[in-house]
Formats: C-alpha cells, structure tokens, sequence
C-alpha cells in the first residue's frame, strides 16, 4: 500500500508584495508544492500601512496587503487555478479571500478552480494570538459568512482551517488541544447552519479543515492526532448526522511546535523540527494532509531563503528518501497506543462538556484563556526546576560556539518597505474612483447592521472598487466595535516565588510595593511571554499593572504616569523593538519620568540589544533567558 506526499508549504511573506511574490516563485522552484502566506501585522489587524499603530510593523512579519494591487502584484506569473493557497489570516479573512477572488476573477479564472484555505478561525484569537478586531459575536458572524458563502460557490477551497496551533504555543496541554479546537468548530457550524440549508451541512461537514501544532513528545502528539481523528468523526457524526464517512474526515494541515525552538544551542532546533514532524506523519489514518515547517533559527530572528530551504529539505527527505509512505498504519492494533488515545479522548470530552456548560467557546472565552495561562505557567515552572529537560538550556549546556548563529543568521527586513508602502497606498487612494469607494463601503455599513444578510457580496463589491484593508475593517469597526481579550492573570493562582524576600526588602526600602508595568506595543499580539511574566511578578510581591496588547508608546507612557510605576516591562516578538522601545524611552523622558528603568523582552539580536542598551533600555531579555526568577531578580537589582 503506498501513499502520496502530503502538501508541502513554508509560510512566507515579508516587507512587499513584489520582494514576497519573488520569493513565492523561488520557493515552488525549489519543490514547494504550495503557497503559506503569511500577512504582517497591520493587514491581520485591519490597518492600513499609514496608520498610526502600522508604524515599525509594516513588512516586518509578513506581506503588507493593503488593496487589490497588492494582491495582483503578491501572485504575478503564479497559475491561481493551478495553486493551493494558504492564507493565515482571521479578523480581515473574508476580505482577503475578496481580493484573491478579485486578482483572479480579472485573469479570467473560474472561482471553482481556486483551491487552498483561509484560516479564518477568530476563536483562538481571543486565547492566543491576538489578531482579533471585532468582538466574538459579530466576528464569528463574518467566519460563518465566509463558510457559506465558499461552500456554495468554491467547492475546491477550504473556508477555515480551525486553528490548535496557537493554544499549543500558548501553553495548552494535548487535552486542552483538543477539547477547545473542536469547542470552536462546534461554535463555526452551529452559526454556519443558521445561514444555510439544512440538507448543505453535510457538504460544510466536510469543507472544515484544521490546522494544529506538534510538539517534540512526538508519541503523545501521534496518540493526539488519533484521538482528534475520532472524536471528529464521533461528534459530526452524532451531532450533525453526517452519514458519508468521507465528510467525517479529520482534515488538517501542520506546522510543528515553534515554543520549544531554543535560541541557545539553535543547531538542535533542527532535530527538534525532525522529531515533531514525525508526529503528524508516521499514523497513516491520522497523517496530516500539507505541512510547513519552521526554520532552525527562528528563535533568533526572521529566516533567510536558506534557512526555509532547508526545511523544506528534511520534509523532502522523509518523504522521498525513507519508505514510510510504503505502509499502511503502522499503529494499528497497538495496545500502548490506543490506550492513550483513549485516555485522550476522554479527556477531551470531559472539557468540551466544561465548556459547553459555560455557554460554549465564545461564553467561555475568560475561562479557556485563564486555563492556557495556567497550563503555560505550569509548563514554566517544570523548565526552571529542571524537572522538564530542554537540552542546551537547563541541562547539557557545555557547547561550542555555533558556526550556523554567526552574524548574518536571520533575514533583515527592508528598513525602506514601510515608507514605500505608506507612499503606495496613498497614491492608491488618490488614484482610485472616490464615487465608487464610497458607495461600497455605504453598502457595507448598511448591510453588517442585518445580521441575516451575508458580507461577502459587498465585500467583493469594496474589492473591486480598490478600497483599503484600513477601510473596510474601519467601516465594520464602526458597527461592530472593537474589542480587547480577557488576559487570563485572574485565573492563575499564586506560586512560591523565590524572589519574594528580594521584592519585600526593595519595597520596604522604597517605601511602598514595587510597582511594575507590562505592555505591547504596536500590533503584536503574542502576549504568552508578558503573560508568563506578569503571573511571575505578582507571584514575587510585585503590583503589576498589565495594559495589555495593541498599544502606541504614547499611550505606555501615560499609563506608566498615571500609574507611578517604578518598572516599565516592553514585550515584542515581531521585530519593531528598534522603532518602538526608543520612543516609549524618550516618551518617558519628556514626560519628567526618565528615571523610570525600561526593560525590553523578545527575539532581539545581539546588534540591536546593544543599540537599545546604547539608547537608555535598563535591560534587554531574549528566548534565552528562560529563568524567569532570573529576570525579576536582575529588574530588583536595577531600582
């Protein structure tokens, strides 16, 4: 019995659609057989790139896609009817999807023809990632609408990849994997058949796909895999009554694990990536059917050509060179293997029946997001003991210095593509038929206050009109709100704290509690880090002010005054420290608070941890620095 490959992508994008575009087409040269794309943080949010929270962020971790001439240009000379694209976005998804119909319907291709996916799960955006726009309610009315709307007119696309990724990164144990994954996919079909004939569930049944995490315990992440496949066909089967087993199908894609990259000793990422792979591919009846992998360095930076290259390679080698594909299920029949399938699986049902109890996935936001900070801090704790072993950071930390981390290792974004991209989407707007813009959007607005009517049409009408991302998300925000997620402290009660005699004394010597504040700015929404942060300061004797993602200097600056802090935390993970952090520190500074220590966390490299420590930083802390007792001792150590 043999197999075919599975879909091999690498999500990509960065600084413009034309430099992105070129690296797509560099990619498929080399054997990718499908596109990843990754958008940057002002298009994932609904901002277009002269905004004023676009600023440093442009480019930076993804393609900036502003309007239909950014998506004509992101997949110039790249046969759509022939491509599988993925799309990882979720707020702004119908709108992306709008405009790749767009860019294809002017070649003149049929919309049948267009396969691929849009992420499009917002519900794990209030729990991990951050990129979400609207509240839960309306935002999961724009997921719905996208899912009807393909199941009847794109029969090739998969209209939502629900998303476990993310909650494994944020700190979610196997069950929690599962059982909050297939909550939200409950919460997508439910809303979708409200919109849809009963007799066309079974078809939307069997255009969900998922789009999970697998971590380095590649035996469990196996058993996890199994046990979604069942409890999928066990819960469409029992409470949708699909009866064509081939809806039932547990359809996923992959990307494994980037929590445990490590950025000492990078060079073991490698088999890191090697090992979570295998648990996704060695159980043919739970395989995954597209995987991306990430790069051995991306703890320390942006990935170059090479570095994905070479992700693409161990893909390659595992399925052309070994003969795994050859076989049918290699698990089948094993007692060890179903016995923590089961185990899993009860489990799982155990937590999705807690869920339900509170309303569902979306009632139950506060809930899920308290448990995923809860389990991350728990997994936190086991890496400081020691009890957990992350080889070359708490144990086997002897090394040589890395030939592969020398100078040079991470891709440097364009430092002009922002200004480019401001400059290009103002000539836009001058350029386009204002008439025309603005009888689009007045039918947008006038139609996301009916619930009943379906956005798509009227967003494929701003499409082609040449609206902006900026707009079109602006036009909904001002019917639907905006909306900031619970941070899940609350939840997490206090732990022993090491540093806690050390906080007392300080405080004692300061004349009052040591208050400390955590915040993001610009759009990065990976909060895991600050989270796991601030749980650990409270735990330590601190009152910490956590204000939380999404945020311009300007308004960190005026919390840490109106706050009297005596710390200001700065978290960022998407390469805009050098734009940003500067000016929180001179904000700081004109404000007569230029005493108050700033201290910065995230994938920093040495040049520029130098550059922010030459500039007024107190301290900068990377991947490295896990200890997380460590750094509030050293921020102790500064007042």
């Amino acid at each position: 019995m043999g197999s075919r490959p599975w879909l091999m992508r690498t999500y990509a994008g960065h600084s413009s659609a034309r430099a992105s575009n070129a690296l797509y087409r560099a990619n498929l040269d080399k054997g990718q057989t499908g596109l990843s794309v990754a958008f940057d943080l002002p298009t994932q949010t609904g901002y277009d790139p002269d905004h004023e929270l676009a600023a440093g962020e442009v480019g930076r971790v993804g393609v900036p896609v502003a309007h239909l001439g950014d998506m004509r240009e992101l997949f110039d000379g790249i046969p759509l009817d022939r491509m599988n694209t993925s799309m990882t976005i979720n707020a702004p998804a119908l709108w992306m999807l709008a405009l790749y119909l767009v860019a294809a319907e002017e070649r003149g291709i049929d919309p049948r023809a267009l396969a691929g996916t849009t992420q499009n799960d917002i519900i794990k955006e209030y729990l991990s990632r951050g990129t979400h726009v609207f509240p839960p309610e309306p935002s999961l009315r724009l997921t719905a609408d996208l899912v009807a709307y393909a199941v009847e007119r794109l029969p090739a696309w998969n209209p939502i990849n629900v998303c476990s990724y993310h909650l494994q990164e944020a700190g979610a144990t196997p069950v929690q994997e599962i059982a909050f994954t297939l909550s939200a996919a409950t919460a997508v079909l439910d809303a979708v058949a409200a919109r849809v004939p009963a007799e066309r569930m079974p078809s939307v049944v069997g255009r969900m796909s998922f789009f999970v995490n697998a971590g380095v315990r590649f035996v469990e992440e196996m058993c996890k895999m199994r046990a979604f496949t069942r409890l999928w066909d066990e819960l469409t089967r029992e409470r949708y009554g699909v009866a064509d087993a081939r809806l039932r199908r547990f359809r996923y894609g992959v990307q494994v694990n980037s929590l445990g990259l490590t950025e000492a000793q990078p060079e073991n990422n490698v088999q890191r990536i090697t090992l979570e792979m295998l648990g996704v591919t060695l159980s043919a009846h739970a395989r995954a059917r597209a995987i991306q992998l990430p790069a051995w360095n991306e703890a320390l930076g942006l990935p170059r050509p090479w570095d994905q290259q070479w992700s693409l390679r161990v893909q390659q080698v595992l399925a052309y060179e070994t003969d795994l594909l050859e076989y049918g299920d290699l698990f089948d029949g094993s007692h060890v293997v179903e016995a923590k399938v089961a185990e899993l699986c009860a489990a799982a049902r155990a937590e999705m029946a807690r869920v339900g109890a509170l309303g569902g996935p979306v009632a139950a936001v506060e809930y899920m997001k308290g448990e995923l900070v809860a389990a991350h801090a728990e997994r936190r704790r086991r890496v400081e003991s020691g009890e957990q072993v992350v080889v070359g950071v708490n144990a086997f930390t002897t090394t040589e210095p890395s030939p592969l981390a020398a100078a040079g290792a991470v891709h440097a974004p364009d430092p002009s593509a922002e200004a480019r991209a401001v400059a290009a989407v103002r000539r836009w707007r001058a350029r386009r038929d204002a008439g025309a813009v603005a009888a689009a959007l007045a039918r947008l607005r006038a139609e996301a206050g009916d619930p009943e009517v379906n956005l798509m049409p009227a967003t494929l009408e701003c499409a082609r009109a040449g609206v902006t991302t900026g707009e079109w998300a602006g036009t909904l925000r001002e019917v639907f709100g905006e909306y900031r997620a619970p941070t899940g402290l609350a939840r997490v009660a206090p732990a022993d704290s090491s540093v806690r005699g050390l906080v007392r004394a300080k405080a004692a010597e300061r004349g009052g509690r040591l208050r400390l504040l955590i915040a993001k700015p610009g759009l990065d929404g990976h909060s895991n880090g600050a989270e796991q942060i601030a749980v650990a300061a409270r735990d330590a004797g601190f009152e910490v002010v956590y204000a939380g993602i999404r945020l311009t200097p300007a308004q960190i600056v005026a919390a840490a005054v109106a706050e009297d802090v005596d710390c200001v935390g700065v978290s960022i993970l998407s390469g805009s420290h050098r734009e940003l952090v500067p000016r929180v520190v001179e904000g700081l500074r004109e404000a007569g608070a230029g005493d108050v220590p700033v201290v910065v966390g995230g994938i920093i490299p040495p040049g520029d941890a130098a550059e922010l420590l030459a500039g007024g930083v107190a301290a900068v802390f990377t991947p490295k620095d896990y200890d997380v007792s460590r750094i509030l001792r050293e921020i102790v150590e500064l007042l």
